[in-house]
């Protein structure tokens, strides 16, 4: 059985260690995170379009601007959007469409609706994330990191109104509905110390890992320590290939690849935290092989 061991966790990234697995598995995991992890995405815009007057100082705004209504509908389908799986289903999914067309599906169970009202300004008016207001629960506002993120810019007589809907979708589909970024594994290594006399040689440059860290050094002890290891190898490019310390240094530290372990780790875009993605990604990948497993079993 596959057993996971939490090395770093922060709301935004996570990586574990995966032990008694192989690269298939890991590959797979990969593959679940990037395509089949449900997200939050906005599906579809809807445009005011016109003219309006301000009551109050008289001038007219028109609908237009510098971006076609396609390109910022687009950069509203990459800004993150809060993820509450337990709270939403899929439109598909939705018992409210119940006799409805598929262009009138959408219940507060099944969607998230965005209200955007910007005008513009003789300077610019840069409109953002920010100006996105949720019609609903406040924690489903666009997160603060990601407010600043652009859309486009009004100028003098120009305005921006539009009614944007957030449903969940898996990566699969369209890459608005990955919430993952950067997922990569690689197997897990331990350092022997093989030569402690040209070992000092990177000792010597004062970096991050010593002597000290390895158990028995002068005899040519090993790090096991998952971050050490990692951060060891980044200190040996300082005396590694292409640089004058390499015939010196020579293989002074071996590095060796731990059978049946690997390092996982990924990003998110903040639509849900890392641990979140990951249990997701566990579970759909479960699901799959169980699916598989009935369906060997019916045929054979």
């Amino acid at each position: 059985m596959v057993k996971i061991e939490i090395i770093e966790e922060r709301d935004d990234h996570v990586t574990v260690l995966l032990k008694n697995t192989d690269r298939a598995f890991a590959n797979a995991l990969r593959r679940t995170l990037m395509c089949d992890v449900p997200k939050m995405a906005i599906h579809r815009v809807r445009f005011e379009l016109g003219t309006i007057e301000d009551s109050g100082t008289g001038e007219t705004y028109e609908s237009v601007g510098a971006l076609p209504d396609e390109v910022i509908a687009h950069r509203l389908a990459m800004i993150p959007i809060p993820t509450f799986h337990d709270e939403f289903c899929f439109l598909e999914d939705d018992p409210g469409n119940e006799g409805l067309p598929r262009e009138e599906w959408g219940t507060p169970a099944s969607q998230i609706i965005y209200h955007c009202s910007a005008r513009g300004t003789a300077d610019g008016n840069l409109v953002t994330a920010g100006d996105l207001n949720v019609l609903g629960e406040e924690k489903l506002q666009i997160p603060e990191l990601y407010r600043g993120i652009p859309i486009t810019k009004l100028y003098a007589g120009q305005y921006l109104e539009f009614y944007a809907y957030a449903v969940l979708g898996v990566g699969r589909d369209h890459s608005k509905w990955n919430p993952v970024s950067g997922v990569s594994f690689s197997s897990r290594k331990e350092a022997t110390i093989t030569n402690s006399t040209k070992a000092k040689i990177l000792w010597g440059l004062e970096l991050n890992i010593t002597s000290k860290d390895f158990s028995k050094a002068s005899k040519g002890g090993t790090l096991k320590d998952v971050q050490k290891v990692e951060t060891l190898i980044r200190d040996m490019h300082h005396v590694g290939d292409g640089t004058a310390r390499i015939e010196d240094f020579a293989d002074a530290i071996t590095i060796t690849d731990v059978p049946s372990e690997y390092l996982f780790s990924f990003d998110t875009d903040s639509s849900m935290t890392a641990r979140k993605a990951f249990e997701m990604g566990c579970k759909a990948l479960s699901a799959r092989f169980s699916n598989l497993s009935g369906q060997l079993a019916e045929d054979l």
